[in-house]
C-alpha cells in the first residue's frame, strides 16, 4: 500500500505486541522495540513470549511476510507508539521511568512531521511531559511534530478483537495532533474514535479503571460481610442482580493486573484530598487479599489441630485473572508467596504457565492428589467441574464452585 506510515512500537509486552501485530496485519511496516534481547529474538523467529489467544498465528504471519520485525533500538518512522509499563514506586507514586527511557530512545530518530502517541497508562499531564522531553533535546522540532495520548481498553484473553473493535479516546497536545492521531488509528481500529485533549484522554483511562475498582470493592466488601453473617455471597449476588437496575460484580481474591490495581493510585497521588472513595476502594481490595491469607492460615492451623500434622496447601491459580498467564500485581500470587514465607507447605498451581523463575509449579492433577487444602484463588476454566476424592478441604475465594 502506498502512503502507509512506517510505525515504531516502543514496548512489546501484553499491549505493545498485539497492537504491533494488528497494525502489521494491515500491511503496514512495523518495527517493535523492546529492551529484552530474548523478546526481540523470539518475535523475529515468528514466535511469542506471552499467552494471548490468536496472537501466535498473527505474529507468525506478519513476521513471515515482512511486516513486523523487532529490535532493541528505535529506527526512523512516521508514527511512534509508546506502550511500556507505568508501575508505581513507594507510597504509590507513579513511576514514569519506562516512558522516559522509551522517549529518550526515539528522540534521535525523530523527523519533522512525525507523530508520537503515548498509550501507556499515565498520570494527567504526562503527554505534555513527553513533549517537553523531546523539545528539550530537539528544540528545532517545536511545532513540527505531533504528540497525542490514546489509552487502550482491552481485556486480556481477548486483546486482538478488542484492539480492533473498541472505541478509543484520542487526545493531542493540540488540535492538529488530535487529528493526526485519529487519522492513524483509522488504519486498524473499527470502533469509534472520540476526539478530545490529552489531559482528558489521560484522565479517562484512569477513571475507567477506578470506576471498576470501586465496583469490585463493593463486591469484595460484601463477601467479607457475608462470611461473617454465614450467608452464601454467590447466591446473594445472583438474587440481588435479579433487580432490573442492580448489577453487583463477583468478588475474588483481590484485584490485580497492571490497570485496575494501579491506575486509581495515579489519581490518588495527584488529588489526595479529593479522591476519597477511590482511595478507600483500593484499600478494600488490597485488604481482601490479606483477609484471604488469614482465612487460609486459620484453616491450616485448624487442620493441624484436627489431624496432628501440617496441611499441604494448594494455591489454585497464580495469574491476576482467569485463563491468562499474566502475574502482574496478582493477588493470588501474593497469597501463595506470603503463605510460603510464613512457613506453610504450599503447592503452586498455574495451568497457563509452563514454569516460574522462583517457584516449582504443580499440575492440577498433582495438587488434587497430594494437597489437604485446595485454595481456589483464580477461576480458571480448567478448575471448574473438578472431582475430588478423599478428605479435601475446599476454600473457594473466586466462585469456581458457585453454580
Amino acid at each position: 500500500m502506498e502512503n502507509t506510515p512506517k510505525v515504531v512500537m516502543m514496548g512489546l509486552g501484553y499491549i505493545g505486541l498485539p497492537t504491533a501485530a494488528l497494525i502489521a496485519s494491515k500491511k503496514i511496516q512495523v518495527t517493535g522495540i523492546d529492551i529484552s534481547q530474548q523478546v526481540v529474538d523470539t518475535i523475529n523467529e515468528g514466535k511469542i513470549h506471552i499467552v494471548e489467544p490468536d496472537l501466535d498465528g498473527l505474529v507468525h504471519y506478519v513476521v513471515k511476510n515482512g511486516f513486523l520485525k523487532a529490535s532493541t533500538k528505535a529506527v526512523e518512522a512516521d508514527v511512534y507508539l509508546i506502550a511500556v509499563p507505568t508501575p508505581f514506586k513507594e507510597s504509590y507514586i507513579p513511576d514514569l521511568s519506562y516512558i522516559e527511557s522509551a522517549v529518550r530512545n526515539l528522540i534521535p530518530t525523530l523527523k519533522k512531521g512525525a507523530l508520537v502517541i503515548l498509550e501507556s497508562t499515565s498520570p494527567v499531564g504526562t503527554t505534555h511531559k513527553v513533549r517537553d522531553m523531546i523539545l528539550a533535546e530537539r528544540p528545532e522540532l517545536e511545532g513540527e511534530i505531533y504528540i497525542a495520548y490514546c489509552p487502550e481498553r482491552v481485556l486480556p484473553g481477548n486483546v486482538i478483537y478488542e484492539l480492533e473493535q473498541n472505541d478509543r479516546a484520542i487526545g493531542g497536545i493540540d488540535e492538529a495532533s488530535t487529528e493526526k492521531a485519529v487519522e492513524f488509528y483509522k488504519y486498524f481500529v473499527k470502533g469509534e474514535l472520540h476526539k478530545t485533549n490529552s489531559q482528558t484522554a489521560e484522565m479517562c483511562k484512569l477513571v475507567e479503571n477506578s470506576s471498576r475498582d470501586v465496583q469490585i470493592a463493593f463486591a469484595n466488601e460484601l463477601s467479607i460481610i457475608c462470611d461473617r453473617a454465614n450467608i452464601n455471597v454467590w447466591e446473594l449476588i445472583r438474587l440481588a442482580n435479579k433487580h432490573p437496575r442492580v448489577n453487583i460484580l463477583q468478588p475474588g481474591t483481590g484485584v490485580g493486573g497492571h490497570c485496575i490495581a494501579v491506575d486509581p493510585w495515579f489519581i490518588v497521588s495527584e488529588f489526595p484530598e479529593e479522591a476519597k472513595i477511590i482511595r478507600l476502594a483500593r484499600e478494600i481490595n488490597n485488604y481482601k487479599t490479606e483477609w484471604v491469607i488469614e482465612k487460609v492460615k486459620n484453616a491450616a492451623l485448624q487442620y493441624k489441630i484436627d489431624y496432628g500434622r501440617d496441611a499441604i496447601i494448594a494455591c489454585m491459580g497464580l495469574a491476576f485473572k482467569p485463563n491468562i498467564d499474566d502475574l502482574r500485581e496478582s493477588p493470588a500470587l501474593h497469597v501463595a508467596e506470603q503463605l510460603g514465607k510464613e512457613g506453610f507447605t504450599v503447592m503452586n498451581v498455574e495451568p497457563n504457565l509452563k514454569e516460574h523463575p522462583k517457584y516449582r509449579l504443580s499440575s492440577t492433577k498433582e495438587a488434587i492428589e497430594r494437597a489437604d487444602i485446595l485454595v481456589f484463588l483464580v477461576a480458571h476454566q480448567g478448575f471448574k467441574g473438578l472431582n475430588f476424592n478423599g478428605n479435601k478441604q475446599i476454600l473457594d475465594f473466586c466462585g469456581v464452585f458457585k453454580e
